[in-house]
């Protein structure tokens, strides 16, 4: 089985490169997706309210990530304390789908996770996929489809490793440039090419 960690800008499409590993049999796993899902287990969500507040939590009961990211992101200090609690119990689901993936014969994973190199998940990927796309192209999907200002994505990037940083750790690059057939060829070509290298029996 091949483990795959993408790595990107914020909006370049790293989830939609993983529905197209996910169309090829890959298992994907959406670091994420868990860290949402993190949030809301009651003792964190109590947690994060004896921190910082009963503005933490929407009227639904939920946290309101919104407000949390307000906070985490403008002191380094709180988003060190949330990554204490949120990251062990990620991670550990996170192995545990890519075990279960392993166990069910799966031909790939793939790791999509916003920190792959700072969580260090990077050393567990037979290889890593850049996805790159243009910023421009990235601030239009951040201010109209998550309502982020304008300096929002910048100020959340700077939290990050480089993307030149990123780019020069990732083995392969996929332009995601809104031609989705495009796209799809290119993953379907990296994916070709490291399923071949892991043997004759990996096909």
């Amino acid at each position: 089985m091949v483990v795959i960690g993408l790595a990107g800008g914020i909006a370049s499409g790293k989830s939609r490169v993983a529905t197209e590993f996910a169309a090829l049999g890959c298992v994907v796993v959406d670091y994420d997706g868990l860290a949402r899902e993190a949030l809301d287990v009651p003792e964190v969500r109590s947690m994060l309210e004896q921190w910082w507040g009963g503005g933490v939590i929407g009227e639904d009961g939920t946290v309101n990530r919104r407000a949390v990211a307000e906070i985490v992101f403008v002191d380094r200090g709180q988003r060190e304390r949330l990554e204490g609690v949120v990251h062990p119990m990620v991670l550990d689901q996170g192995r545990h789908i890519i075990d279960q993936a392993r166990r069910d014969g799966a031909p790939g994973v793939v790791v999509d996770a916003p920190l792959l190199f700072e969580a260090g998940l990077d050393e567990a990927c037979d290889a890593v996929v850049f996805v790159d796309a243009q910023h421009q192209t990235r601030l239009e999907r951040v201010t109209k489809k998550r309502g982020w200002a304008p300096e929002e994505l910048d100020k959340r990037e700077l939290t990050q490793i480089s993307l030149v940083e990123k780019r020069r750790r990732s083995e392969f690059v996929v332009v995601n440039n809104q031609d989705k057939e495009s796209l799809r060829r290119q993953v379907a070509e990296v994916f070709g090419r490291l399923r071949t290298r892991q043997g004759p029996d990996a096909g």
